[in-house]
């Protein structure tokens, strides 16, 4: 696990942690298995910003503009996790309000817990964290054993490299990758059945008559 401390500025500074979720097959050896030894690297980083709160028990006059600035140069959006880390054991539900309000603007919740980060928060701040994962296939194109001959049925070294590389760069949400999605505890039957038949009762396309077109210029 690596931490990266940001350089400190008039507010607390930025946090970043990189937490490698996944491991990479090694290579060295021939595969004869189906499965591809190059497999996709989930990385997480968060981000860190301390805000501080006012007197109106909100966010301080200031703050929630430079939120809102620093979500917009995270490229804050689908994926990322928004939490609060607040010294306070019952939590400030103002500030937390606000920076709810702030997250919402990017289509984003709040999450319930935070991941801990370095250094201790200040009295009168809390502690924004933002978390973002990204997929990626180290190692990729593989072309060291290619050229060589092989005669024990393995792989090639480059085997799977093109899909699960595509893979990592088409997910939307990198943690799909290791957790998969649920179906949310059960099936709409309202939604399924509105489906089907919106399909039976759509009119064919072949069922209206053919339409008549002139070749002759000005018709």
């Amino acid at each position: 696990m690596n931490t990266i401390l940001g350089r400190r500025l008039a507010a607390p500074a930025m946090i970043a942690l990189s937490l490698t979720l996944a491991a990479c097959g090694e290579t060295s050896a021939p595969n004869r298995g189906m499965e591809s030894a190059h497999q996709p690297v989930v990385n997480r980083i968060d981000y860190a910003l301390d805000v501080r709160g006012g007197g109106n028990g909100g966010l301080a006059q200031g703050e929630a503009r430079r939120l809102q600035d620093w979500f917009d140069s995270l490229r804050l959006g689908y994926g990322d996790r928004v939490a609060v880390e607040d010294r306070n054991a019952y939590g400030n539900v103002a500030i937390r309000d606000d920076i709810a309000a702030a997250a919402a603007r990017y289509g984003l919740l709040l999450n319930e817990s935070a991941p801990v980060t370095a250094g201790a928060v200040a009295d009168g701040m809390v502690r924004v964290v933002v978390s973002r994962m990204t997929a990626s296939v180290p190692n990729c194109p593989d072309w060291s054993r290619v050229s060589q001959p092989d005669y024990t049925g393995a792989t090639s070294s480059n085997y799977g490299c093109a899909v699960n590389t595509n893979l990592a760069a088409m997910i939307a949400n990198p943690e799909d990758l290791i957790e998969g999605r649920s179906d949310g505890g059960g099936v709409d039957g309202q939604l399924s059945a509105k489906a089907i038949k919106t399909f039976r009762d759509k009119v064919p396309t072949g069922a209206a008559a053919l339409q008549t077109n002139s070749t002759k210029k000005g018709e």
